[in-house]
């Protein structure tokens, strides 16, 4: 056994060894720690996107940005872990990510909120140090689990929202907001709270609406708001 064990030692000191363009060809011992807190945060990803999120959303269009952008975050701020910018670097993340705008749909507070705890997520699992345990990890991360888990359970409402294309342009004046909230309540079945006009298009005789309602108040054979845009 003692041979078997200094022949993988000299094996693994012969790889560690190799270098391709001044780059180690494997560290074991980083190569671990690294998939060790890859898998880590994944996990803790899991927990909020589809545990938490989705399942008190029913909306799935942003779990792929939430993975990939936590994913990157991750890996960038990981590699980069040697380089004194810890905290600038964490800070510019945000501030980048702050004044992002996405060309297509504006992304609403509530995802927007989700995805910075998603980035201050993939920092902290990144750039911990050694000065901090295990424990200390994993009770930050379930600190930040159990926050989402209960604002979304027990202090917010399941709000949802859905886009509907509307024909009737002459109700979206200002003076026929009633009008026009009713006939949108009468045509989806929907308890509506507010809505607001994504796009008007005075060519075609049509606007764009996104209507807000509490998916609790609305649980009946009606599942129309499950199809997010409906004309």
């Amino acid at each position: 056994m003692e041979v078997m064990n200094l022949l993988l030692d000299t094996v693994n000191a012969g790889i560690e060894s190799v270098k391709i363009f001044n780059l180690s060809l494997i560290d074991f011992y980083d190569f671990g720690k690294l998939i060790f807190r890859l898998a880590f945060n994944s996990l803790v990803l899991f927990l909020i996107i589809n545990l938490i999120y989705q399942k008190s959303s029913g909306r799935k269009e942003f779990s792929f940005t939430y993975y990939a952008l936590g994913t990157a975050i991750f890996l960038l701020c990981y590699l980069l872990e040697g380089v004194k910018i810890e905290l600038g670097f964490a800070l510019g993340l945000f501030a980048v990510f702050g004044i992002l705008k996405y060309r297509t749909d504006a992304i609403p507070i509530r995802e927007m909120t989700y995805l910075f705890v998603i980035i201050g997520i993939a920092v902290v699992n990144a750039l911990v140090n050694k000065k901090v345990s295990l424990a200390e990890l994993v009770v930050t991360n379930g600190a930040i689990i159990c926050v989402v888990y209960f604002l979304e359970k027990y202090l917010i409402k399941s709000e949802s929202s859905l886009d509907i294309i509307y024909e009737k342009i002459e109700n979206i004046r200002l003076d026929r907001r009633d009008e026009l909230k009713a006939d949108l309540e009468t045509r989806t079945g929907l308890k509506i709270k507010n809505f607001s006009f994504m796009r008007v298009d005075f060519l075609k005789d049509t606007a764009m609406i996104r209507i807000y309602f509490d998916k609790k108040e609305n649980k009946s054979d009606n599942a129309i708001y499950e199809q997010g845009r409906i004309k």
